[in-house]
């Protein structure tokens, strides 16, 4: 991705020799449009707001009454959200759930992907978590694409209280794929039954 939120690598290696734009003719070209959408974010202008990656997105999507809805910006060296978690979001009292600030950092690494112009999903995801994210304060949170290798990115996200002391960071692998990886169910092209469809 641009990468799409919460999806995650198949292990395959040689989807990339297997899929292509014909690849992801789904009903009504939704696939195909929304993928185009997410990878086309890379001339988007310093200071910019990035748009959600789904309406429904858990992350960003403003269209989910569960979700973060988290408001994205490009910067000079990547990404950054200013989010306060709400009581939809506690874990102990007061607090944010772990799992919730997990979400805000995996969501903002995929905005962070829309800097290298390619669709590319979480193969893992590492949270420190150094204090405590309390409901309804706002945190700043910072994202950017570390490392490039092939297929293989290696981003690095902070996040900060208003007192702009570190509350926590982390760290992600993502897997550069093509549109064919988010076609739930797809019938091998011509020509190409050797390789398996993405799940």
């Amino acid at each position: 991705m641009t990468r799409v939120a919460g999806a995650h690598d198949p292990g395959d290696h040689r989807a990339n020799d297997c899929i292509g734009e014909e690849d992801a003719q789904d009903e009504g070209g939704v696939i195909s449009r929304w993928t185009t959408h997410l990878a086309g974010q890379d001339t988007v202008e310093i200071g910019q707001r990035l748009p959600p990656h789904s309406p429904e997105c858990a992350g960003c999507g403003p269209e989910n009454p569960a979700g973060l809805h988290l408001r994205v910006v490009r910067t000079e060296t990547g990404v950054e959200a200013v989010h306060s978690f709400s009581d939809v979001q506690v874990g102990a009292p007061g607090m944010a759930h772990g799992g919730a600030v997990a979400l805000a950092f995996d969501d903002l690494f995929g905005f962070a992907l829309y800097t290298v112009g390619s669709l590319a999903v979480t193969r893992s995801l590492t949270v420190d978590y150094q204090a405590p994210f309390r409901l309804h304060h706002p945190y700043t949170f910072h994202a950017h694409v570390a490392e490039r290798e092939g297929r293989r990115l290696l981003l690095h996200a902070d996040a900060w209280d208003d007192t702009g002391r570190k509350t926590g960071s982390a760290v992600a692998t993502f897997v550069v794929v093509g549109p064919r990886h988010f076609v739930a169910s797809t019938e091998p092209s011509p020509g190409k039954s050797d390789c398996r469809p993405s799940t």
